[in-house]
């Protein structure tokens, strides 16, 4: 009988750890899932948010249309730390900067995109794709093999 009980909780806690991690493993999704490699984007526009959260960072910039309308876009691109070590900071981006980004278009959401590179004013570029999940390999990102 005792067995049986020691038997049931390891099977529970084993159930409840599985649900525990079942979350985040689901919000870290392959290139491919989200976004079409067929659908290459360029965007020109201004910064009007940056968020630096795991795994990935937005940068949300409002793109005028030739009518003078306004989208704004959602750019997702890698993760805080490899932005870091690329020497992107969060005071890399203020809001109001004019910027350049080249990516891929989301499957289902129109203002959304894979951000592949940014472009600066002053014309310095960063890589800030996600590299290694699928997105296409062009060459440009220095870490690809």
């Amino acid at each position: 009988m005792r067995a049986t009980r020691l038997a049931v909780c390891a099977v529970a806690a084993a159930g409840l750890c599985l649900l525990l991690t079942a979350g985040s493993a689901r919000a870290h999704h392959a290139f491919a899932a989200e976004f079409d490699a067929n659908q290459p984007i360029s965007l020109s526009g201004k910064v009007a948010r940056v968020e630096w959260i795991n795994p990935h960072s937005w940068i949300h910039i409002d793109v005028e249309n030739d009518d003078g309308s306004v989208d704004r876009w959602m750019i997702e691109g890698g993760n805080p730390t490899a932005l870091l070590r690329r020497g992107f900071t969060k005071a890399s981006l203020p809001v109001g900067t004019e910027i350049m980004v080249e990516g891929y278009r989301a499957k289902g959401n129109p203002f959304r995109a894979n951000g592949r590179d940014l472009t600066f004013p002053d014309g310095r570029k960063l890589f800030m794709g996600s590299s290694g999940t699928g997105a296409p390999r062009d060459g440009r990102d220095p870490t690809e093999r």
